[in-house]
């Protein structure tokens, strides 16, 4: 997703998301990404190396301030999105070229887990935290930050025409939504492949026919959620002004003369993402990379992620920012599948979705 803040008759757009989490934002920098393989050296004030995805991003006083406390150089390095990210660990899976890595994500956990690349660790969770813990390989991957893919309509669109916005997902297929939903393809973006999963939650093995009906209603396919969002999403200057995006979406939409978010986020749309770290296994610093999973759940970091990720905390005592805390509100229960089903069937559904949506 990519920050989106609404001004008086003007769209004032940044920063840009390639996974699940965001990049930029008026408090974050990108970090220096290098190249080249191997681990750190293990010693006690060694360099520590963090795999992420192209989207990682925190102001560069907190990398300071981890490396001031801990007296290591923190590199990062981008290993594209969480798809890309999670390949490149399971490859390597032993032999890692870095400590610790962050970014992979709910719906490619099992496959981390399978691979085993994850070591255990014994990092204690803050409060919140373990309600995003994994069924199982919690003592290996961290939960981080989380955020879900929902639908977002054009309040202020629907308000103009006089109608009434949808609220659910079989809304979408009715005639009345009929041309007015873009969302992305689920084989080229992340945010794509969360809504086909939110359908496979809701309709089980039903959803192919809810996807014929869904194309049947001439709802169109955007390669990613910057084509989807930027190019046809009315409050950017498309024509459809129902759009796949995320729950905190809103909070980046408030009109200045209202004070008040110019879109929605259908809360019964929603499937949650949840991002993990862990220290890599074979890794020769495992005390650095444990450093880094305490740094990443330290409330400094927790309370950045809005603006500088724009996703949620995990812990349960940071305050987020005051358009988060108005508009960005999180579905209470949003659907879900079990990382283990997911892996399994992964494929299989993307080559029926692909079937489907081509046909």
């Amino acid at each position: 997703m990519t920050k989106v803040h609404l001004t008086t008759g003007a769209l004032v757009l940044s920063a840009a998301l390639t996974g699940c989490s965001l990049s930029g934002g008026d408090s974050a920098s990108e970090p220096e990404a290098s190249q080249g393989g191997g681990s750190s050296a293990a010693t006690e004030s060694g360099p520590v190396v963090l795999l992420t995805h192209d989207s990682f991003s925190l102001p560069k006083k907190l990398l300071r301030q981890f490396e001031q406390e801990t007296g290591r150089t923190l590199e990062v390095r981008g290993s594209g999105d969480a798809g890309e990210l999670t390949t490149k660990l399971a490859l390597t899976a032993g032999n890692p070229d870095g400590d610790v890595a962050f970014g992979v994500d709910n719906t490619f956990a099992s496959r981390a887990l399978e691979e085993d690349v994850f070591a255990t660790s014994d990092v204690e969770l803050p409060a919140g935290a373990e309600d995003y813990a994994l069924p199982e390989g919690g003592d290996r991957m961290v939960p981080v930050d989380n955020a879900s893919v929902c639908v977002n309509v054009d309040d202020a669109w629907f308000e103009k025409q006089g109608k009434t916005p949808p609220k659910t997902l079989d809304d979408l297929t009715e005639p009345a939504y009929r041309g007015l939903f873009v969302t992305e393809g689920a084989t080229t973006s992340s945010p794509g492949l969360a809504f086909l999963l939110a359908t496979i939650a809701e309709y089980g093995e039903d959803w192919p026919s809810y996807w014929e009906d869904l194309m049947a209603n001439d709802t169109k396919l955007a390669k990613g959620w910057e084509d989807a969002y930027y190019v046809d999403f009315t409050q950017a200057g498309g024509d459809r002004p129902i759009v796949t995006s995320y729950d905190s979406s809103p909070a980046f939409t408030v009109d200045k003369k209202t004070g008040e978010s110019t879109t929605s986020a259908l809360l019964d749309t929603c499937f949650r993402q949840v991002e993990y770290a862990g220290v890599l296994e074979g890794t020769d610093n495992p005390e650095g990379a444990r450093q880094v999973l305490d740094f990443l759940l330290s409330e400094d970091v927790q309370a950045a992620l809005p603006t500088s990720m724009y996703v949620f905390p995990v812990r349960d005592d940071v305050d987020l920012p005051q358009d988060w805390a108005r508009f960005a509100e999180q579905p209470e229960d949003p659907a879900t599948l079990d990382p283990a089903e997911i892996a399994d069937n992964r494929e299989k559904w993307l080559t029926e979705w692909t079937d489907v949506t081509t046909r």
